[in-house]
């Protein structure tokens, strides 16, 4: 276990907890893919990963237009991570109780940047 550490200012963000919450998440859950599905591995690791970067990215600039597009940007990665997801599911490639708690997450992420966008 890490020591606590100071904190940036976006990592008390309940959103930025929870987008990281979900790259851990989506790393197990691409762990268990069976060999061949690189393109969904592949995709899955930088959309949920761009989740919590354009969080933290967004949240140091100064102008709401600014901070909005890169909201825009994460909420756009969170949208897209749900697909692989589905993608994942209909192939069976996910198991049930991941497959919730990743949609669960998404939902949560998605709702909070379109508060912090408006």
């Amino acid at each position: 276990m890490r020591t606590e550490a100071p904190k940036l200012n976006h990592e008390r963000l309940d959103v930025y907890q929870t987008a990281i919450e979900f790259f851990a998440l989506a790393d197990v859950i691409v762990s268990g893919f069976p060999k061949g599905n690189r393109a969904l591995t592949d995709q899955m690791k930088r959309a949920s990963l761009s989740i919590p970067l354009n969080i933290a990215e967004g949240y140091g600039k100064r102008t709401s237009a600014d901070r909005g597009r890169f909201y825009g940007i994460a909420r756009g990665s969170a949208h897209e991570c749900g697909a692989i997801l589905d993608a994942a599911a209909v192939l069976d490639l996910v198991p049930e109780a991941q497959f919730v708690r990743g949609k669960t997450l998404l939902v949560r992420i998605v709702q909070m940047l379109v508060k912090m966008s408006q």
